[in-house]
C-alpha cells in the first residue's frame, strides 16, 4: 500500500516545473505545434498558439547571451525581403530589448550600418537571453519593435537596407 502512494506521489512530483518551463522553451524554439511527455500517470501536453502560421519554417536556436552562440549560420533565421529593404523577424516569443543592459545604449540606432552576425538586439524568453544577429549587411533603416515589449514569433523587428 504504501508502494502505491509513493508511487502517485513520484508520478505528481516527477516533472518539476522547471521541466514544463524547458518544455515551453523547446517547443517555441522547434516551431512544433505540440509537445506532450508522460511520466507515469503524469501526463503534460504543451500546444503552441493557434495563430501561429503552421507554414512558417522552424525558428533555429538563437544564440544565448552566457553562452557560446548556438546559430549556425546568420541565414537560418527567419527574414524576408521586403521590396528593397531584408526584414529580421524575431525568432522566438519574449521581451524585445534594444540594449544589453538597463542604463546601457542600444545595440543598433536607425541609420546605423551592420555586418551579418552583429548583434541587433535581444529577446528574451523563459528567462534566456537570446542575442538576434544581422543575417544581411546594410544600414538599419527601420527599428520595428518597442523597447521592452512583448514580441511573437516571426514578429517583424528590424528592415535592413542590404549592401550592394
Amino acid at each position: 500500500m504504501s508502494d502505491s502512494g509513493s508511487t502517485r506521489e513520484h508520478s505528481k512530483a516527477g516533472l518539476p516545473l522547471d521541466d514544463v518551463g524547458r518544455l515551453v522553451e523547446l517547443l517555441a524554439e522547434s516551431g512544433v505545434g505540440e509537445i506532450r511527455v508522460r511520466q507515469g500517470e503524469l501526463e503534460i501536453t504543451v500546444k503552441a498558439k493557434a495563430e501561429a502560421p503552421a507554414e512558417q519554417p522552424a525558428p533555429q536556436a538563437a544564440a544565448r547571451v552566457e553562452a557560446v552562440p548556438e546559430v549556425g549560420a546568420p541565414a537560418e533565421l527567419p527574414a524576408e525581403r521586403n521590396g528593397d529593404l531584408h526584414m529580421v523577424r524575431s525568432p522566438v516569443v519574449g521581451t524585445f530589448y534594444r540594449a544589453p543592459a538597463p542604463g546601457e545604449g542600444p545595440y543598433v540606432e536607425v541609420g546605423d550600418r551592420v555586418k551579418v552576425g552583429q548583434t541587433l538586439c535581444i529577446v528574451e524568453a523563459m528567462k534566456l537571453m537570446n542575442e538576434i544577429p544581422a543575417d544581411s549587411s546594410g544600414e538599419i533603416v527601420e527599428i520595428l519593435a518597442e523597447n521592452a515589449k512583448g514580441v511573437e514569433y516571426d514578429q517583424p523587428l528590424f528592415n535592413i537596407r542590404p549592401e550592394v
